[in-house]
């Protein structure tokens, strides 16, 4: 008991207002229970959210999770009898009762027991109950009814004072706002600007901006239009820091916003607007990096955050817009990471004219979309934020990575072998074995089917595993070699030597039966470790050791994600099998996939 911080739970239950702030961090204790609150909304769009109590092993009090902290909870980083230190929180008061919403925090260990016999601090005010805490932290309504109505009202949080506060304003937390409260005001860094947009239909014309703002406890979007944006546009910059209020609280359109949150402000005529000079206690932007070797197990056009070196910066050029029929700019650049993936991203309209990077810098992307077009790309959207060389932690591990190691190495891209395929990663729960891939008659229809599968290598066709492709990056096309150069038609360029790229065919097996996959570059480095080029020099060099090194391709078993589809030759109709993407097996994941299962319900 003594690595919790004791005392602690009862002076957060009973300190003044004022004095919360002091409380705020370093503090260690133990969560003995996370339950999901049940939500008083029927949206299908509202976030979860989780209420947590921890003890100090002599008391114990209710608190809520900020909703950033939920992946902690969905990837079992916390759980019943956890032992964290909280780094960060925040306190608001609800119908006279105090609530504690938990910012941020860091695990210490995981504990299998409860430490000590903590019971409810002695205190003339109760928690909160578990309706109100809800309807705090996600600014709905609560089911309590009034004694002498018997209609359900709304909560009316209070406002949270003290030092935050400027000249005795009351400064709310966006985490707690809802359409339910008046008379709030935030204190926010506007991380995010837009342009002027305007619009003309058969209802009239008007413009329109927004602004992303962002406290220690979340983020939420403003937008105005017509005469607000007269009004408000100049008096926001971004990077600065303001007290706003007289703000509408509506809930948002997901359509048109990627951040968490249920609700956003809209920016009226009377909308008060000061900025404030006292900025330390509002960060600068909030991250959660994705490592590009990851973006496959996200879903199209889901958003994320990534974070890369820029290998290369595309040519300017422009598409057609098949709904306005204008001509909107566009730029791919090329970003890599340590997880020695790349991928490709594209900026769009000024972004894209006025970008420059002669120095390969470090970029963090905050919003982009993912797209599927060819494999995984990732695409700018107008609330999306670039932010080139940043200085956080991430970026300058990243240089120091590539500038010392990174620059040497040979980047995977998620480029799929059939342009404009779609595909997704290994899905343990929906796969599939290979007779059953056959008698489900996988890929026989009009479109491409997907599916995951475990298999052995039995055979691999030697005789052609590489070609000698285009070495311009994104190209890949077969050159033609001229005696005095490789020539690639496409680029209309020679080269003197070519880049060689796998296209292999290997027979696998599994315990039902056997299959012809078809794979690309991705599959060959996975397969032999090394890249094309490196192969064919042993093949020309020596053909023993390059038969050598099939056969010890033989008898490794991998995770496959394949497409199936049609495929006609020679007037002859048969279902090929490409590999999409190839990862050895993970015992360690593999080990705690089968303990999962065994804690089932199914199997109890």
């Amino acid at each position: 008991m003594s690595q919790l911080s004791a005392g602690i739970c009862r002076r957060l239950n009973e300190a003044p207002q004022e004095e919360i702030d002091q409380l705020a961090s370093g503090h260690t204790v133990q969560l003995l229970s996370i339950k999901k609150v049940a939500p008083t909304t029927t949206s299908t769009t509202a976030t979860d959210r989780f209420r947590i109590i921890i003890s100090d092993g002599v008391h114990f009090v209710q608190a809520m999770l900020a909703t950033q902290l939920n992946d902690l909870v969905a990837n079992g980083d916390i759980n019943k009898n956890t032992v964290v230190i909280i780094d960060k929180l925040a306190c608001n008061f609800v119908q006279d009762k105090r609530l504690i919403i938990i910012l941020d925090l860091h695990v210490v260990s995981r504990n299998e027991e409860k430490i000590g016999t903590p019971t409810a601090p002695p205190s003339t005010q109760d928690a909160p109950a578990p309706a109100v805490l809800e309807a705090t932290s996600s600014s709905v309504t609560s089911p309590a009814t009034s004694s002498s109505t018997g209609q359900a009202k709304p909560i009316q949080p209070q406002p949270r004072t003290g030092p935050s506060g400027r000249g005795g304003r009351s400064v709310y937390p966006i985490e707690g706002l809802s359409p339910y409260q008046n008379n709030w005001t935030i204190k926010a860094r506007v991380t995010q600007k837009s342009d002027i947009r305007t619009w003309s239909n058969q209802r009239g014309e008007g413009k329109l901006f927004n602004v992303t703002l962002m406290d220690e406890s979340g983020e939420i979007r403003g937008t105005g239009f017509n005469a607000v944006v007269d009004e408000l546009y100049e008096k926001f910059e971004e990077g600065k820091v303001y007290y706003i209020s007289k703000a509408r609280v509506n809930l948002a359109k997901k359509k048109f916003s990627n951040l968490q949150n249920d609700y956003e402000l809209s920016l009226e005529k009377n909308t008060e607007v000061e900025e404030c000079l006292e900025t330390t206690s509002v960060p600068m932007m909030k991250y959660n990096f994705v490592e590009l070797s990851s973006l496959e197990k996200l879903e199209r056009d889901n958003t994320c955050d990534v974070i890369g070196v820029i290998k290369e910066v595309g040519p300017l050029g422009e598409i057609t817009s098949k709904a306005t029929n204008r001509t909107i700019p566009k730029r791919d650049l090329t970003i890599v990471d340590m997880s020695q993936y790349s991928v490709r991203l594209t900026l769009w309209g000024k972004q894209a004219e006025q970008f420059a990077a002669d120095d390969l810098p470090v970029v963090a992307f905050k919003g982009v979309k993912v797209g599927d077009f060819g494999g995984r790309t990732l695409s700018m959207v107008s609330s999306s934020i670039m932010t080139i060389s940043p200085d956080i932690e991430e970026a300058h591990l990243l240089r120091g990575w590539y500038d010392g190691i990174g620059t040497e190495k040979n980047f995977q891209s998620h480029t799929s072998g059939s342009s404009g395929a779609s595909f997704g990663g290994f899905n343990r729960n929906e796969m599939r074995h290979l007779s059953d891939v056959k008698e489900s008659q996988l890929g026989m229809s009009d479109k491409a089917e997907f599916f995951s599968t475990r298999a052995t290598i039995m055979h691999i066709k030697s005789e052609n595993i590489s070609y000698p492709a285009c070495p311009t990056q994104g190209c890949n096309k077969k050159v033609v070699d001229l005696g005095s150069g490789w020539k690639c038609e496409k680029c209309d360029k020679t080269f003197e030597r070519p880049e060689y790229r796998y296209i292999m065919s290997m027979a696998v097996a599994d315990w039902s039966g056997q299959a012809w996959l078809q794979g690309f570059n991705e599959a060959g480095l996975a397969v032999f470790g090394k890249t094309a080029d490196e192969v064919h020099e042993i093949k020309e060099r020596n053909e023993a050791e390059y038969n050598a090194l099939m056969a010890q391709a033989s008898g490794v078993t991998f995770n496959f994600s394949c497409r199936a589809k049609q495929d006609t030759y020679n007037d002859q109709t048969r279902v090929r099998y490409g590999i999409s993407r190839i990862t050895s097996l993970d015992y360690h994941e593999e080990a705690k996939h089968f303990v999962n299962l065994l804690k089932s319900p199914w199997a109890q």
